[in-house]
């Protein structure tokens, strides 16, 4: 049976999109591999970051909204990710980060493996863990799916996703499952957590839209919308987003899915070498480019 390798990318919603561009791209390290719009509010950009390639498994995109008001995670949201990495830079790289102010929690240990919390310029926490695996920093780890009954997410995630159960852990008021995707792929564990008494969440600044799955091409994520379908998950139909094909779907607990498509990939509208330099619009938008270029802000990406 075909299982989920793992997460494709993650897409979050910011404030104003500079703060946005200088924590990812200069505390985090990672690349701007494309600057476009919201395909939905073309007047909003889309912001995607990765390694110099976009590869899936390190892709982080935002919305950024100047004026969204603060979100704040809860039951039926994914509320945090984590990147890998790698042991032997682990202390280098945390101690680094330590000494600028941006760490706000000292490592800690979540199965085993060590832990440091960041804050984004909107409050989101970012997790750095420790991995033997990782071989550099670009890769997701895992992503915290918060459920107030995990374990129908969990089914769908074992049952159809194919993810194995790997373990438990109580941290305080937080019950945290973890499965792992089979295979070696980026991104492959999701941690379950359930919190006593929690509030519910509200979508803004700093929290997470939704959390996008791989898959290897358009033949199998059409397979995927079969045996959703089958397991009582209707999705979308599918969805164009120039760089891959997407569908969506709510699972039980609220957290919006996606199922992406690794082709065509980002170099499909402008060279690896300039990948980020140049806003890039759908074929359905370019008549509107003077217009959207007056609305969006100028960015800067500091070298």
């Amino acid at each position: 049976m075909t299982t989920i390798p793992g997460i494709h990318h993650v897409t979050a919603i910011s404030g104003a999109p500079q703060p946005n561009v200088d924590f990812i791209t200069g505390a985090l390290g990672q690349k701007l591999v494309k600057k476009t719009v919201n395909f939905d509010d073309p007047g909003t950009y889309h912001l995607y970051y990765g390694d110099g390639a976009g590869s899936p498994g390190t892709i982080l995109t935002f919305f950024p909204f100047a004026d969204a008001g603060p979100g704040r995670s809860g039951p039926g949201m994914a509320s945090a990710y984590a990147y890998a990495i790698p042991s032997a830079d682990f202390d280098r790289i945390t101690d680094d980060l330590a000494v600028r102010g941006l760490t706000t929690a000292g490592a800690g240990q979540r199965f085993g493996e060590r832990i440091v919390t960041l804050r984004d310029p909107d409050g989101a926490p970012v997790e750095l863990i420790e991995s033997a695996d990782a071989a550099d920093t670009h890769g997701f780890h895992s992503v915290t799916l918060w459920e107030r009954d995990p374990e129908r997410t969990v089914r769908l995630l074992t049952d159809v996703f194919g993810y194995q159960h790997a373990g438990t852990e109580q941290e305080g008021a937080v019950e945290r499952q973890r499965l792992i995707a089979p295979g070696d792929a980026r991104g492959r564990i999701l941690d379950v957590i359930r919190v006593a008494g929690a509030q519910p969440g509200r979508q803004g600044a700093g929290t997470i839209h939704h959390v996008a799955f791989r898959t290897r091409d358009d033949a199998e994520q059409v397979e995927w919308m079969d045996r959703l379908a089958r397991a009582g998950h209707r999705t979308t139909p599918v969805t164009d987003r120039q760089y891959f094909n997407a569908i969506y779907f709510r699972e039980p607990g609220g957290v919006l899915f996606e199922i992406a498509t690794d082709p065509p990939g980002f170099s499909v509208d402008e060279s690896a070498e300039s990948l980020g330099q140049a806003l890039k619009l759908p074929p359905r938008y370019e008549a509107m480019r003077d217009r959207i270029e007056r609305v969006l802000p100028p960015l800067r990406v500091r070298s």
